[in-house]
């Protein structure tokens, strides 16, 4: 049985197996990943939060360098390529006709005001090579092969409003390997509806990242906080490549 440490403490973080009553916080029965039921979900790959010329670059290029977020994705893909794990792209675009919509919440009307992730139209893709929609350029190789799964765009930040879910269910995937962005916003409320149902979930904490913001705060930390308390288990880059890696055991 494989265990991944959590920094600084003697618990573990783990895809957890057994039920409620037999598993305790110090000590929990685990398994590895199997490409045969476990894929890889990154959410939001794209310019507009991962290039240096995207329009939140402002807010998250400290954390981006901090953690090393965009080379730890790269990781995961090059590892899940490798070892014959499944992975699904869930995206975010803005189309003009949402500005239509009627009202928004905060981090919304900033993405539809300056047009972030935003595209031409949903059935054109003028305009799109190398906007803030299109995914970050070292990534195209992985996403572009022809075998990863781009799901239909989520419209807010969780997966109820794509077909996330039915692409993974199609292929009985039931575990998955999250990392992308936003930590606090899209990769969180993925989590929590991916987890509702029913597919157990394990958030790689440094293959996403936060914004810093003057006012609200520094997103990352909320989200690790949550993912501690949610996710099945928050494994490092390392540790997810290396379990990748071993296979079932």
């Amino acid at each position: 049985m494989h265990r991944f440490p959590s920094g600084g403490r003697h618990d573990t973080i783990r895809f957890v197996a057994g039920s409620s009553a037999d598993i305790s916080h110090a000590k929990r029965r685990t398994k590895n990943f199997d490409k045969n039921d476990t894929a890889v979900v990154f959410i939001d790959p794209q310019n507009d939060v991962l290039s240096e010329t995207g329009l939140s670059w402002p807010l998250l290029h400290e954390s981006l360098k901090e953690i090393n977020t965009i080379e730890n994705m790269e990781r995961i893909f090059k590892a899940a390529k490798a070892y014959g794990y499944e992975v699904f792209i869930s995206p975010h675009y803005f189309y003009p006709t949402d500005k239509g919509w009627k009202f928004n919440g905060p981090l919304e009307t900033d993405e539809v005001v300056h047009n972030e992730f935003g595209r031409k139209g949903v059935l054109t893709l003028e305009g799109f090579k190398g906007s803030g929609a299109d995914w970050l350029e070292r990534f195209k190789p992985y996403i572009e092969d022809g075998k990863t799964i781009v799901v239909s765009p989520h419209r807010v930040w969780g997966p109820e409003s794509n077909d996330l879910v039915l692409q993974l269910r199609k292929r009985r995937i039931s575990k998955i390997i999250l990392g992308g962005m936003l930590a606090n916003m899209c990769v969180e409320s993925h989590l929590r509806e991916l987890v509702e149902q029913g597919f157990e979930v394990a958030v790689v904490k440094d293959a996403t990242a936060g914004p810093k913001h003057p006012e609200w705060g520094y997103g990352y930390t909320a989200a690790l906080i949550n993912y501690a308390f949610i996710a099945h288990a928050v494994p490092t880059t390392d540790e997810a490549v290396k379990a990748m890696e071993r296979g079932p055991q």
